[in-house]
């Protein structure tokens, strides 16, 4: 065989074996510190062992769901879908327009709300309706207006208005003020609410750095009731407060990644990994605690990765 016919055969050969084109995805980021770990667990596989090139995209619910269904490649994956805290959302591009794919293997989620342990056992606080003691709202008054701060969730969160209902619901409006703010907002207030010896309540969940950061216990509410845990999200209804109704504990939550059904055509081995993915509550609570303690997202994520090589191995079919 002459030089020549060597070449054109070599290079057929790596032809057939390379790919036919780079596999990519844009990676929805929303502002909580679990959805941004995961989001950089699912980044840095892509990088590190498919060889993917990876964008992170900053965004809310909303906006990322949206652009997953338009399928153009502007956010292909959501990391961190609360169900059925975001049915809204599932319902009409998973179910409805058949535009995205929800993954088959969540981990567990259970939402409630907190104050830290050292005010809840100074004042006896351990039911949600402690929260409407006119002794407990007073301590929880930092800015003298009569009402005690209890932090809901951040901007955007299903969540945060699920809880603006139950607030109402709970009766605890007359001493209680629900605020919104980013979560930074809330662990800053937390801290300083310790170091002064004030009242703080605050919507919590797990799996979360909380429960690494600080002593906290989560307050008892009434068993979940369905009959009495009608949510309508404002997505679905402009008067979505008024036809709400939750005076309820929240069911456990179903927790899991969504990905846009165009993904597999542009990237398929990203996608196959996508519908491998899984990570456990303990996995979450341990990299969102990194990542508040102040290591950055994609150091925690890669040290995940290099720590779990073994289940990252099983997710990627190896």
């Amino acid at each position: 065989m002459n030089k020549t016919k060597m070449l054109f055969g070599a290079a057929v050969v790596s032809a057939m074996c390379a790919p036919a084109f780079a596999e990519e995805v844009a990676i929805g980021v929303p502002s909580w510190t679990g959805a941004q770990a995961i989001a950089h667990v699912l980044g840095e596989v892509v990088m590190s062992r498919i060889g993917g090139t990876v964008e992170y995209v900053p965004g809310n619910n909303a906006t990322i769901f949206q652009a997953m269904g338009q399928g153009n490649g502007d956010i292909d994956v959501h990391p961190d879908v609360w169900l059925p805290n975001q049915e809204s959302f599932t319902k009409k591009y998973v179910e409805d327009e058949g535009t995205v794919t929800l993954s088959s293997n969540p981990y567990e989620g259970n939402q409630g709300f907190c104050v830290t342990e050292d005010f809840g056992s100074a004042n006896d606080i351990t039911d949600i309706a402690d929260l409407g003691r006119p002794d407990v709202a007073a301590l929880m008054d930092s800015d003298g207006n009569g009402l005690g701060e209890m932090w809901i969730g951040a901007p955007g969160w299903a969540s945060a208005n699920v809880n603006e209902v139950k607030t109402r619901d709970y009766g605890l409006l007359d001493f209680v003020e629900p605020i919104r703010a980013e979560e930074s907002v809330k662990t800053a207030r937390i801290k300083d609410s310790i170091a002064k010896g004030e009242g703080y309540a605050f919507y919590c969940y797990t799996p979360h750095a909380v429960w690494f950061q600080f002593d906290v216990r989560m307050l008892t509410e009434p068993t979940y009731d369905p009959a009495k845990y009608v949510m309508v999200q404002p997505s679905d209804d402009a008067d979505w407060y008024e036809n709400s109704m939750v005076a309820t504990k929240d069911a456990l939550k179903e927790v899991q990644i969504a990905w846009s059904n165009s993904l597999p055509d542009r990237s398929p081995a990203i996608a196959e990994f996508f519908a491998n993915f899984a990570l456990t509550a303990d996995d979450v609570s341990g990299l969102a605690f990194e990542i508040s303690n102040g290591m950055d997202a994609a150091d925690a994520a890669k040290a995940w990765v290099e720590a779990n090589s073994d289940r990252v191995d099983a997710m990627l079919g190896l």
